[in-house]
Formats: structure tokens, C-alpha cells, sequence
């Protein structure tokens, strides 16, 4: 089996921005005409990891990225709500820190099982456009297809996250209001980062002497094989 210089990094830091992300999500924050979650400042970073590993490792080997980052991301959530659920130190200067926590992190359950969805058929809906727009494009118009594959993965990704996350804590209106900036928010960051993504991309399509077509790649997003 051939090894790879670079992808465990890749791997690690793509998990490290999932489970960011969801902990920021806790807050809805505002940024210019912007009203979203605070995890969206650095989630469509996973988006653009998960491009590169389509595009210079195939689909195979991006599905088991994916599942690596939903484990953790489980194990995060149930880490955080056994902690929450826990008595705190019956001390008067502990128990606003421990109220604190509890607040905080009583919420990162739902949000991160809205979280799991979406992202488990977002990235997938992502790296299956992806793959499929490369082989029926021979290898041409990175920029296009990454757009293209975002587009997809994204709408399916904060449509998802905002319904389980979200409804019936927030009225229909702000998760409107949610949904149109999650989405321009996410699409922008790809689009501004794009050039660099261009560079990333074709470095480690050097550096690991690979560039992968998918013309006979099994797309069951529950096969962890190759």
C-alpha cells in the first residue's frame, strides 16, 4: 500500500477545525451583515481540506478522513456531556465556573449531533461531486469543480445543521436569517481562499506523486475500504 508524506497532518488538522468549529457553534455571533454560529468563522476550513483530499488522494482515502473526524467528534460530544452531567466541587468560588460549563456545554450535544449529520452528508455530498466532476472533466477546471462540489455540500451541510441544531430554539425567521449568511459566509471563504487552495493542491500533488481519478472507486460512504 502506498504511503503518503502528508496526509496524517492533513487528517489531524481537518479534525482538530470539526471539533473547533462545534464548540464555537455555541454562540451566535455577529460579524458585519453577517448572523451566524461561531464555528462558521473556521468550518468552511474543513470544506477546503476536504477538497484537497479528494482531489490528491481520491475518495477512498477522503471517506476514511471523514469517519475519523465523525468518531472523534462523537467522542468529543460525549466527553463534554459526561463532564456537564457530573456534580462540580461543592465550593462557592468553583460553582460559577462549574454553573458556567454546564450552561455552555449543555448545548454542544444537540449542536453536535446536528453537527454530525450535516456533516457526515455534506462532505460526502462534497467528495462525490468532486470526484465525479474530475474524472468527467479529465483532470481540468480545479476551481470550477471545487465551487461546484461547495455549492452542494454546503447547502446540504447548514440546511441540515440549523434544522437539528436549532429549530424550535431560534423562530423561523432567524434560522432563514442563519441559513442565507451560514451559506454566502461559507461559499465566500472558499471563493477568497481558492488561490491558495490552487497552490496547496498542486504541491502536494508533487510532493506525494499522486493525483487521483476516480473511474473505479466504490462511492458507498459506508465502506471504509479502499
Amino acid at each position: 500500500m502506498k504511503t503518503y508524506r502528508y496526509l496524517d497532518l492533513i487528517t489531524a488538522a481537518f479534525v482538530a477545525v470539526l471539533i473547533i468549529s462545534n464548540v464555537a457553534a455555541t454562540k451566535v455571533v455577529v460579524l458585519g451583515p453577517f448572523t451566524f454560529d461561531g464555528g462558521t468563522l473556521l468550518f468552511p476550513l474543513a470544506y477546503i481540506f476536504g477538497d484537497v483530499l479528494t482531489e490528491v488522494y481520491g475518495y477512498a482515502r477522503s471517506r476514511r478522513v471523514i469517519w475519523t473526524g465523525f468518531a472523534l467528534l462523537a467522542l468529543a460530544s460525549l466527553t463534554f456531556s459526561a463532564v456537564a452531567a457530573l456534580p462540580a466541587l461543592a465550593d462557592p468560588e468553583v460553582t460559577p465556573y462549574a454553573e458556567a460549563f454546564d450552561r455552555l456545554f449543555g448545548l454542544v450535544p444537540r449542536i453536535v449531533l446536528g453537527s454530525l449529520l450535516a456533516y457526515w452528508a455534506g462532505e460526502f455530498a462534497n467528495s462525490y461531486v468532486l470526484a465525479k466532476m474530475k474524472v468527467k472533466s479529465r483532470g481540468r477546471f480545479f476551481g470550477a469543480r471545487a465551487l461546484g462540489s461547495t455549492l452542494v455540500g454546503q447547502a446540504v451541510d447548514t440546511g441540515l445543521f440549523l434544522l437539528v441544531a436549532f429549530a424550535g430554539v431560534y423562530p423561523a425567521y432567524v434560522l432563514g436569517l442563519m441559513f442565507a449568511s451560514n451559506y454566502v459566509f461559507k461559499v465566500g471563504v472558499e471563493v477568497v481562499f481558492l488561490p491558495l487552495t490552487y497552490a496547496v493542491v498542486g504541491a502536494l500533488k508533487r510532493a506525494e506523486d499522486e493525483d487521483y481519478f476516480d473511474t473505479h472507486t466504490d462511492f458507498n460512504p459506508f465502506r471504509l475500504g479502499g
